[in-house]
């Protein structure tokens, strides 16, 4: 094999590992993809011979152009009113979905996404690389530019903000009990089951993109079921239990053609957040899933 072609092989390889990365600094599928075909690029002019371990060399690479990509997203004017939520990463529950794809889900949940946000881009960088890829603290240093004890610092700081928001239940199949007595609830307009099964202080929010006249944030059980009895007329129809971003969700719509995707963090049993994804281009990339 020729040395070109060995070293797009390596590539390959830690594709996955680099999308997982680069997913979950920046929550979009399309700028994690344009951040690792980045990586790629520099690895090209780069002396490959010299590197003595392509996934750390490559994992440092990705991880600064997410950091420079973060940076720039804060010096941007909000592209839109509201809530901002992640792309959301969706699966058929009967399917694995590409090798890349289930990777990720596994590692980053749209909960997770949602708190990371709200840190800066450092601290964002350090969680995720330590917390969620076991990435030693020097290694975190170097990427940032900081200190091994600064990186500790931000990744504590980071940990303390994420500890601090409704921690999704572990066991897979609690959480599908619960958004299917949510589903089963908005078909039959039931009010109090509803009510039911979200937490008393659950927060539901709406990325419905720039072109549309954004919607509040609700918070409580009462506001939100009172809300879901209100539209689900218009939409319940449409909807499919899928996983999103590892979690049981639902998705409105087909994979080709996406109205919307619901996500939900269920906590102690009941539905502590749930996030309502309907921008355009935070679901074009659905319709090329294989």
């Amino acid at each position: 094999m020729s040395q070109p072609a060995s070293l797009a092989a390596q590539f390959e390889t830690l594709r996955p590992h680099l999308a997982s990365v680069a997913y979950g600094m920046l929550g979009s599928v399309s700028d994690a993809e344009d951040a690792v075909q980045l990586a790629w690029l520099r690895l090209g002019r780069s002396d490959a011979d010299a590197i003595n371990d392509m996934k750390a060399w490559l994992t440092t690479v990705v991880g600064r152009i997410c950091l420079d990509l973060l940076r720039a997203r804060r010096t941007r004017p909000e592209d839109a009113a509201g809530a901002w939520l992640p792309e959301p990463l969706v699966v058929e529950p009967a399917q694995d979905g590409p090798e890349h794809q289930a990777e990720i889900a596994d590692s980053v949940g749209l909960a997770l996404l949602v708190v990371l946000e709200s840190l800066t881009p450092a601290e964002r960088l350090a969680f995720v690389l330590h917390d969620v890829f076991d990435i030693r603290f020097d290694e975190v240093g170097r990427i940032i530019g900081r200190s091994e004890q600064a990186a500790r610092q931000l990744a504590s700081r980071a940990r303390r903000r994420v500890r601090a928001a409704p921690q999704p239940d572990r066991d897979r199949s609690v959480q599908r009990r619960a958004v299917d007595a949510f589903l089963a609830a908005a078909r039959q307009g039931d009010f109090q089951a509803l009510v039911n099964v979200l937490a008393p202080d659950a927060v539901l929010r709406f990325d419905l993109g720039p072109d549309r006249e954004p919607l509040p944030t609700l918070i409580g059980a009462e506001a939100i079921a009172g809300h879901i009895n209100r539209t689900a007329p218009q939409f319940i129809a449409h909807a499919r239990p899928v996983l999103v971003n590892g979690a049981p969700g639902l998705l409105f719509g087909t994979m080709e053609d996406t109205i919307s995707v619901l996500g939900f963090t269920v906590a102690g049993g009941r539905i502590a957040e749930l996030d309502l994804i309907a921008d355009p281009a935070k679901l074009r990339h659905l319709a090329s899933q294989p």
